[in-house]
């Protein structure tokens, strides 16, 4: 039976504890629709922005809900294999740093995970000076970083850095699945202020952020029976949608074009580096674009590494710490990179006039962000720079797969920010792989006629890891047109297992 309750003739404490707790619920419904309707979107250029991602986001609900609930099956055979490598890993490094301390330093007990102990090796047995925070000595990460300048360190932080990637790689391993053995995670469309999604623990308490695990981890993670995965990834997204910025903003096409050539990284050294012996053929010139620039760093890898950072007003300091390089040749670099495309510049000084001016930014797509903190301040700029490639290219790919969701030509397995995994039977791979290419595909309308498409690059396998001929046969590889292998099964994994425990035994 339904009892009728009135909050305003009746006492609150005439009501049982479950009845409470409805009446507070739904007093949260009416407040929302309260603030609803009072902000509610009208007919003017600003609101239409705001209501357009309100719908987009509301209609990303659907492939979320699916993804939400279907989850990932776990290789629960491959994740103990894995588990006992890092383990064996993680055991050999800590005999190696107990007797770097021990016998080497001198002290009489030492435990890596105690912070006690560190500040103890570091502070006093070392006498390096003190690293402070909040006015108190620290061995975190950003101070063992700075101390990794001193010689007398750098064996010791390097094993303290591979032992903690490696304990927070067992965490993954050990996370929690549910009792069908499948993997879930609770994605977030409103996660970020620009728009890409995020993921932690699922409804159930299971799982965790599934969008950041890393590559070498990722082979556990299985296609159904009877299916494969596909995996499409706008590479080089962020980049496009600069070049698309700059286009829009000052008609200056060098940028997208050097993106569209289909090696931006060698055509930023071409444009960088004129002096060298430039072919004007992309794979001769990806050759010489991988040859030694200073000691073991590559012209290709400047234009990768420093070259995204300074797109976003990235400064030397931080820009060498990053990519563990000496500041005079960051300093040596951005002048070049600045002088080939000089539209960069322009972009961060319109970006730090409109934020001045309004306080917001509408990205490439029509997303409008608020920036709510201090108009100049250096923080809130880098926020901004980064705001609209990193929000349209989300946007974008997120329209592609709520596109192909729709037409249901695949099953939507898992959202990483700049791609999307599909699940299909085996036997329809020929029909399937290309019609999804041209499904996921969203073209952009620019100013003066042009248009973006931003390509995606495709990997087939029946795990989500990197293809490996001995360690990983069912890995993604490249999409070439077909896939011609066939799938190893179960025992074949276990083939590894007893030939491995066979090796260990001799």
């Amino acid at each position: 039976m339904v009892r009728i309750i009135s909050t305003q003739t009746s006492n609150p404490n005439d009501f049982t504890p479950f009845e409470q707790d409805q009446i507070y619920n739904g007093l949260d419904c009416c407040i929302t629709s309260e603030v609803w309707n009072a902000i509610k979107f009208g007919h003017n250029e600003q609101t239409m922005e705001e209501a357009q991602t309100y719908a987009f986001s509301k209609a990303l609900q659907g492939p979320v809900l699916e993804m939400n609930a279907r989850g990932i099956l776990v290789d629960q055979a491959r994740r103990n294999e894995v588990l006992e490598e890092y383990h064996d890993a993680l055991d050999q490094l800590e005999r190696q740093l107990t007797l770097i301390v021990l016998e080497g330093v001198g002290m009489k007990w030492f435990n890596w995970r105690s912070n006690d102990d560190l500040k103890a090796l570091f502070y006093t047995h070392l006498q390096i000076p003190e690293i402070k925070r909040y006015g108190r000595p620290t061995v975190d990460r950003d101070a063992l970083e700075k101390m990794e300048q001193y010689t007398v360190t750098k064996q010791i932080i390097a094993h303290l850095n591979a032992m903690r990637e490696l304990g927070k790689d067992i965490g993954v391993l050990k996370t929690d699945i549910d009792t069908d053995g499948r993997m879930r995670t609770s994605y977030n469309i409103a996660g970020t202020n620009t728009g890409r999604f995020s993921s932690s623990y699922s409804e159930y308490g299971t799982g965790g952020n599934v969008q950041n695990i890393k590559e070498s981890l990722r082979s556990v993670f299985i296609a159904d029976p009877g299916f494969k995965f596909a995996k499409f990834d706008a590479k080089s997204g962020e980049s496009y949608v600069v070049g698309a910025i700059e286009w829009n903003l000052f008609n200056d096409p060098a940028y997208l074009e050097a993106v569209d050539s289909g090696d931006v990284h060698t055509a930023v050294a071409r444009i960088c580096w004129p002096e060298l012996k430039w072919t004007g053929v992309l794979d001769q010139d990806k050759d010489i674009a991988e040859t030694p620039y200073y000691r073991h760093y590559t012209y290709r890898f400047m234009c990768k590494k420093l070259g995204h950072g300074s797109n976003y007003e990235g400064q030397p300091t931080t820009l060498a710490q990053q990519s563990k390089l000496p500041v005079n040749v960051v300093r040596q670099f951005q002048p070049k990179y600045f002088t080939a495309f000089p539209a960069h510049l322009q972009w961060h000084a319109w970006v730090k006039a409109q934020v001045w001016a309004k306080g917001y930014i509408v990205n490439l797509v029509g997303r409008k962000r608020w920036f709510l903190g201090r108009r100049n301040d250096a923080d809130v700029i880098r926020e901004a720079i980064a705001y609209d490639p990193q929000g349209s290219l989300a946007d974008i790919v997120n329209r592609g797969m709520l596109n192909t969701w729709r037409q249901r030509p695949a099953i939507l397995m898992a959202q990483d920010h700049d791609a999307t995994t599909w699940m299909y039977p085996e036997e329809m791979e020929d029909e399937v792989v290309p019609k999804l290419q041209r499904m996921l595909a969203v073209e952009v309308p620019l100013n003066n006629g042009r248009l973006l498409a931003i390509p995606y690059d495709c990997q087939l396998g029946w795990n989500r890891g990197k293809y490996d001929a001995r360690k990983n046969p069912n890995g993604l590889v490249n999409y070439k047109g077909h896939d011609n292998r066939q799938r190893q099964t179960e025992a074949g994994i276990l083939d590894r297992q007893f030939r491995r425990a066979d090796r260990k035994s001799r």
